[in-house]
């Protein structure tokens, strides 16, 4: 049996996992603070959920598409513009966002207030992402553009260059 297999599958004797309002690891990439609270590890890495703080006027990611993974956004408080494609939404405290694979999508708080979302990725493959940008930061390089596509590039993510 494959590891792949090995992890899709139920298991025995899963463990709860509790993460706390002070818990969880965190990851600072400029001015957005994200908090995680599963890495897939206990979720046989099917699932992975983050909480993030976007400082007003934080200007996202460049927009892209995932090739392998979903993505959710549900915004707990403030408000954050979603660029999906070339439409823009501006999705209000309450409002969830879901991304399938191959839709080219980013997003910013334009406002001038903090914005604050609740992140999922299924399956959990993008969590190491977000960790290899802040060791981008840590070791003392900028968080270009091209820097931020090539870290992309190593989770089956591309730059939504084309729109269709």
């Amino acid at each position: 049996m494959t590891e792949e297999a090995k992890t899709s599958e139920p298991q025995a004797d899963p463990a709860v996992s509790v993460v706390g309002p002070n818990d969880g690891e965190t990851i600072v990439l400029g001015t957005t603070r994200m908090r995680v609270l599963e890495d897939g590890s206990h979720t046989g890495h099917r699932l992975a959920i983050a909480e993030s703080v976007l400082a007003p006027h934080t200007q996202g990611p460049p927009q892209h598409r995932h090739g392998r993974h979903d993505e959710g956004f549900y915004v707990l408080s403030g408000t954050v513009r979603f660029t999906i494609g070339d439409e823009d939404h501006d999705a209000a405290a309450g409002t969830l966002v879901m991304v399938p694979p191959g839709t080219p999508h980013t997003f910013a708080n334009l406002t001038d207030q903090p914005a604050v979302m609740l992140s999922t990725f299924t399956p959990d493959l993008y969590v190491q992402y977000f960790r290899d940008l802040q060791a981008v930061l840590i070791g003392g390089l900028p968080l270009t553009p091209q820097a931020n596509i090539d870290t992309m590039s190593r989770y089956a993510t591309q730059p939504a260059t084309g729109l269709t």
